[in-house]
């Protein structure tokens, strides 16, 4: 029976171990720090738009991680950021019965914003399958994650990468699916991720205030930018239309406990947690870098950020006209 190891409890992992928890999918969620010790002493609260629960999880200190089998399939859903680090600790783990490690033989599915982490799995496991995920949680408060989607969790896509789909694919998705997710295969999973950093684009802007107008032309340029390089880099972005399910009755559910402004970069600064924006604006800078196109609010919005984590501090948003202003002196 498969079995999959969660590596990461923050808002995606925490609320994967929630719904397996609930729909009875067999789980071990693996996690450091305050968070996963309040979860096993205290369990998680979950909340969603049908209520809140205290849930008792299989969980794991990171420090004290589960033993590995042969039917075990990771999923990797801490921060990109994050990623060469877990995936340097897990890949070469023993599995239980077995002469090779987990590189070797296991499955991973990689969560996580932007395009790097998929090729740097890629370079020890043999069996890697992309995850292009929407969902509107949050994570700020230890020991809580909120999940605003109704009536489904969230939207999943996920295939192998590069490219291709296959029945391992399919079996997460169709377990997706009874965990209360809307989930589907594709064969072309570098298209999802992609169209997702399009979207990303924009999220650092949770970090300023200021006039509207400024700020619905600062995010303009940046997804254009965006767009420029990833179409130099030769990136084919997925369009609503190529997907196999509906998902046009989904949405976040008023009164969820989920607020404009709020995804997971602000969530980042607003925990003091390391940042995100490197492998977001900071993937399309490197794009335009190596492919000779001009980014220069994405390369101004990623050394703000970037200063900002740098400090540790982060309490008021900055003004807009920061943006502007570290444009102009590139």
């Amino acid at each position: 029976m498969t079995r999959y190891v969660i590596i990461g409890a923050g808002a995606v992992g925490a609320s994967l171990a929630a719904q397996f928890e609930l729909t009875g999918i067999p789980y071990a969620l693996v996690g450091r720090g305050a968070q996963i010790s309040h979860i096993r002493q205290h369990g998680l609260s979950y909340r969603r738009p049908t209520g809140t629960q205290q849930l008792k999880l299989n969980a794991f200190d990171l420090l004290d991680p589960p033993e590995l089998t042969r039917g075990d399939i990771l999923l990797l859903t801490v921060k990109s950021q994050d990623a060469a680090g877990a995936l340097a600790f897990w890949s070469w783990r023993s599995v239980s019965g077995t002469a090779d490690p987990a590189a070797a033989i296991l499955p991973i599915v990689t969560f996580q914003n932007g395009l790097a982490t998929e090729a740097l799995a890629l370079r020890t496991f043999a069996h890697v399958y992309g995850a292009s995920i929407m969902t509107p949680a949050r994570f700020t408060e230890t020991g809580s994650v909120v999940c605003g989607g109704d009536p489904e969790v969230g939207v999943v896509t996920i295939g192998r990468f590069p490219k291709g789909r296959d029945e391992t694919s399919n079996r997460i998705a169709e377990d997706l699916s009874r965990a209360g997710y809307l989930a589907e295969t594709t064969g072309e999973i570098t298209g999802w991720k992609s169209a997702k950093l399009l979207h990303n684009a924009r999220n650092v802007l949770e970090l300023f205030h200021g006039p509207a107008e400024l700020r619905s032309e600062i995010g303009e340029a940046l997804v254009e930018e965006a767009r420029l390089a990833l179409q130099a880099a030769g990136y084919k972005l997925a369009a609503p239309s190529e997907r196999n399910i509906d998902i046009s009755n989904w949405r976040v559910a008023d009164n969820s406990g989920i607020h404009p402004g709020q995804q997971s970069t602000w969530q980042s600064f607003t925990r003091g947690a390391s940042s995100e924006v490197d492998f977001l604006n900071g993937e399309i800078v490197l794009l335009g870098r190596l492919h000779g196109i001009a980014t220069p609010y994405n390369d101004a919005v990623q050394r703000i950020a970037g200063q900002l984590a740098q400090r540790g501090e982060f309490s008021n948003p900055l003004p807009l006209e920061d943006v502007l202003a570290k444009r102009q002196r590139r």
